[in-house]
């Protein structure tokens, strides 16, 4: 599982899973990788056959990354207001009923500007053969949806449907629809790994759904969660949409992958 965190949870997750395959824990591995948001990107990202070492290198060296639009948008700003839409009820699908409102209606960079900054993120534009399911919300109704391989929908439109940050980036339009960040419904989206016997889960951000999810998850299986160590949380700095943190959250992401890479062999094997 691959939670949402922008552009510096790309890196600080793309340099765990580098850390981790360095210390013989390959994530790739694993049966079905589910993305949410950044996780979406990265779960492309580390299927498209790209060795990890040299993506850990794309986010770590700022002569590779890639060019990132500015979010010219206050994170503390979007997230008091999201706050604020909760604090007014706990029917969770009107809450996103209105963000989905919020998303539609804000001023953003055109579709397909914002499409083509995630087309370069990806190494391929194919569906990859690994299991890879991203997450995103539909923007009129709330609902979830979750894209694959089998989805008939295009690889660049699932990544950025499920990157969508509401009033940020524009909602993608997919079909008859416009769908938005997956993480709107929940930052890593934990539970739709029910079924697996082993789970594992990275988290960039604070995720108030993942402690119920894993808690549930636990009752059929064993579950390990990954969140950033103090340097790691250092590292990402305040605004997780700053491409300027990207260099640092990724290398602190390797330090951490790799030492916790030993503790983690028993429960991947």
């Amino acid at each position: 599982m691959l939670g949402g965190g922008g552009v510096a949870g790309i890196a600080w997750e793309t340099g765990v899973l580098a850390g981790l395959a360095e210390g013989g824990v390959d994530g790739r591995a694993a049966d079905r990788i589910v993305g949410t948001s950044a996780g979406a990107t990265v779960a492309a990202q580390v299927t498209s056959g790209v060795p990890l070492d040299e993506l850990y290198r794309r986010q770590a060296d700022p002569a590779l990354q890639n060019k990132e639009l500015p979010s010219g948008v206050s994170v503390e700003e979007l997230v008091s207001s999201f706050e604020a839409l909760y604090q007014r009820t706990q029917d969770l699908e009107q809450v996103r009923r209105q963000v989905g409102e919020l998303a539609l209606a804000a001023h953003t960079v055109p579709e397909t500007v914002r499409r083509e900054v995630i087309a370069n993120r990806l190494p391929r534009h194919d569906w990859p053969g690994a299991d890879i399911a991203l997450v995103a919300v539909d923007a009129a109704t709330g609902e979830h949806r979750v894209f694959d391989r089998s989805s008939g929908v295009d690889l660049v439109d699932a990544v950025a449907a499920s990157c969508a940050v509401p009033g940020v980036w524009p909602p993608v339009t997919i079909g008859d629809g416009r769908y938005m960040d997956g993480g709107v419904r929940s930052g890593v989206n934990a539970d739709l790994a029910a079924g697996f016997q082993r789970v594992l889960v990275l988290a960039p951000l604070e995720d108030p759904h993942l402690a119920g999810q894993v808690e549930a998850l636990g009752y059929g299986g064993e579950v390990e969660v990954i969140i950033p160590d103090r340097a790691s949380l250092a590292a990402m700095g305040a605004d997780p949409l700053d491409p300027a943190v990207r260099t640092p959250s990724a290398e602190a992401g390797y330090a951490q992958g790799r030492s916790i890479a030993e503790r983690l062999i028993t429960f991947w094997t």
